[in-house]
């Protein structure tokens, strides 16, 4: 009888869908002209929702790292799969939020 093979770790990472809304800047940071990337780390679970979303790199504006903090809470991933089933895994979401005239 052959051995079991061992595990091969994440064979594809997670991702997040593209349909997903982008965050929408507060009107407060547009008028004071914050503009910035914050970066959160995301625990997707295996079933592709957000649990935990910790601020991993601040955009240095707190109503801007809050507005993507809320909006990434409610996005739906793609989860990571090992062995082709879907398993939780930790993932960085850069969220850039820019002034256009």
């Amino acid at each position: 009888m052959p051995a079991p093979a061992a595990p091969t770790g994440v064979s594809i990472p997670a991702s997040y869908a593209a349909s997903n809304r982008k965050p929408v800047q507060p009107a407060m940071s547009r008028r004071y002209g914050e503009q910035g990337t914050v970066v959160l780390r995301v625990l997707v679970k295996a079933d592709g929702n957000a649990g935990a979303v910790e601020l991993r790199n601040s955009s240095g504006f707190p109503m801007l790292d809050e507005a993507a903090r809320e909006a990434v809470q409610g996005w739906r991933f793609i989860p990571a799969t090992r062995d082709g089933k879907p398993v939780p895994e930790w993932y960085l979401v850069p969220v850039t939020f820019t002034l256009r005239n």
